[in-house]
């Protein structure tokens, strides 16, 4: 009987040790798999397009120079490491969902949120591209505001949602001026007025400078900045954010696939998690 008990008490504990290292086996496999994937990211390069690598089977999508698309994808970056700053010079809470941080300014009045960020990215390109007529947005209330006519003196005129344009300032065409404009449109629009403005986008037909908007107070939007395409036709993306508060434009780090991070698979009506924030009854857009 009483070797029975002790044959009993040996076979319990052999089952519980190999419950117990069941987990160890499973944590190893990961960081072996880990170690195998090669780094999609070269640390000492200093524009999207060359800060990630192409994950393997894929290729960059072709764009003609001097486009939009190209524009985006050789933005330039800072160094590696620099960190979320908030308008207000101080770090943003987290620093861990993103790989790379935007060359360009974020005002200290606060106002350069997440849309505005976009909205300032794709107005800059126009300027520095010779189609300033082209730059103009919705106010939320869906009144239409052009640097063209602000240029030349036009305001705006804000009573509840009836908004009307009077000249009351001298035609000023200059560079200082289109700051102005800019921190004008910043004020009255936002995520919920691009999301009603802009042209919808299926996810198979998306390209670099489309969109992810969840429009609302609060809402969301990123950017694409950069598509690869392997022999399938399957395509890889990758994003940018502004936030709120404003904060430095960054390169978002892909927290659900670590083995194609920091590319996102993005589909119709998916859940996506960008950084802090997670895109549910969102749609693609396109600016005009």
């Amino acid at each position: 009987m009483k070797k029975f008990l002790l044959l009993v008490l040996i076979l319990a504990s052999l089952l519980g040790l190999a419950y117990q290292f069941k987990p160890i086996k499973k944590t190893v496999h990961k960081v072996a798999a880990a170690m195998e994937t090669p780094s999609l990211i070269n640390k000492d390069s200093l524009t999207i397009s060359t800060r990630v690598n192409v994950p393997k089977d894929y290729k960059r999508v072709d764009y003609a120079k001097g486009s939009f698309e190209d524009y985006l994808r050789n933005y330039k970056l800072k160094t590696f490491g620099s960190k979320i700053i908030n308008y207000d010079n101080t770090n943003y809470f987290w620093q861990g969902g993103h790989i790379g941080i935007l060359e360009i300014p974020v005002p200290t009045n606060g106002l350069q949120q997440c849309a505005d960020a976009l909205i300032r990215i794709r107005s800059e390109y126009l300027w520095d591209n010779d189609r300033k007529d082209d730059i103009g947005f919705n106010f939320t209330s869906g009144h239409y505001c052009s640097w063209s006519k602000y240029a030349e003196g036009y305001r705006p005129k804000i009573k509840g949602n009836k908004v009307t344009f009077h000249k009351t300032a001298i035609e000023n065409h200059s560079e200082e001026n289109f700051y102005k404009y800019l921190n004008l449109i910043y004020m009255y629009s936002g995520t919920l007025s691009l999301y009603n403005e802009l042209e919808s986008i299926e996810a198979k037909d998306l390209k670099i400078g489309d969109m992810l908007i969840k429009g609302g107070s609060p809402g969301h939007i990123v950017m694409i900045c950069d598509e690869v395409v392997n022999m399938n036709g399957e395509k890889l993306f990758l994003l940018f954010q502004g936030n709120t508060p404003a904060q430095s434009v960054h390169l978002v780090k892909n927290l659900e696939d670590d083995s194609i991070s920091p590319w996102y698979q993005l589909d119709d009506d998916a859940l996506v998690p960008v950084s802090n924030y997670t895109f549910k009854s969102s749609k693609f857009v396109r600016f005009k």
